[in-house]
C-alpha cells in the first residue's frame, strides 16, 4: 500500500479524474456519474494500490478509463435495445409513457434523458430500492442515486418554471 491514504489521493485527484472523464465522454453529467463509480471502485480496491508501480493519479485514471469503456459498451447495448424497441413500438398506436401523470409532469419528463426517465420510473414510479434499480440498469448504486438526484432536480426546475410562467 502506498504512503498516501485513499482520502488524500481522492481529494488530490478528483478534479483530474473528472476532467479526464469529461474529455472521454464529452458530457459533464456522465463524467460525474463515472467519477463517482471510479472512486467507489478505487476505494474497494485501495489495499491493492502499489505506489511503486504507479502514481495514485495514474492508478485512478486507469480505473476511470476502464469504467468509461464499460459505460461506452453499455451505452451501445442500450442504444441497440432502444432502437429495437422504437421499431417495435411503431407497430402500435403511439402511447405516451406518461399516461396518468399531470400534463405539466408529462411535459417535464420529455425534457430529461431516457436514462434519467428510466431511473425515475424504477425508483419513483415502481418504488424499487436503489440497489435493485442499479442492478437492473447495470450501474453502481452510487451512479443510480446520482442519476436519480439529477433527474429529480431537472423535473423540479421545469415544474417550478412552468408554475412561474
Amino acid at each position: 500500500m502506498g504512503s498516501v491514504t485513499f482520502s488524500e489521493a481522492a481529494e488530490r485527484h478528483l478534479d483530474d479524474v473528472h476532467r479526464y472523464l469529461v474529455f472521454l465522454t464529452g458530457d459533464r453529467a456522465v463524467a460525474e456519474d463515472l467519477a463517482a463509480e471510479t472512486f467507489e471502485k478505487a476505494l474497494r480496491s485501495w489495499r491493492r494500490f502499489d505506489s511503486d508501480r504507479a502514481s495514485a493519479k495514474t492508478w485512478l485514471c486507469t480505473i476511470a478509463r476502464s469504467t468509461a469503456l464499460d459505460w461506452f459498451r453499455a451505452e451501445e447495448r442500450r442504444r441497440r435495445r432502444e432502437d429495437a424497441y422504437a421499431h417495435a413500438a411503431d407497430a402500435y398506436e403511439d402511447a405516451r409513457f406518461s399516461d396518468g401523470f399531470s400534463p405539466a409532469l408529462a411535459e417535464a419528463l420529455v425534457d430529461v434523458t431516457a436514462a434519467e426517465r428510466e431511473v425515475v420510473a424504477l425508483c419513483v414510479v415502481l418504488e424499487l430500492d436503489r440497489a435493485s434499480a442499479a442492478r437492473m440498469l447495470g450501474i453502481s448504486e452510487t451512479a443510480c442515486t446520482t442519476r436519480l438526484s439529477r433527474a429529480l432536480k431537472k423535473l423540479e426546475e421545469r415544474m417550478t418554471a412552468d408554475v412561474r410562467a
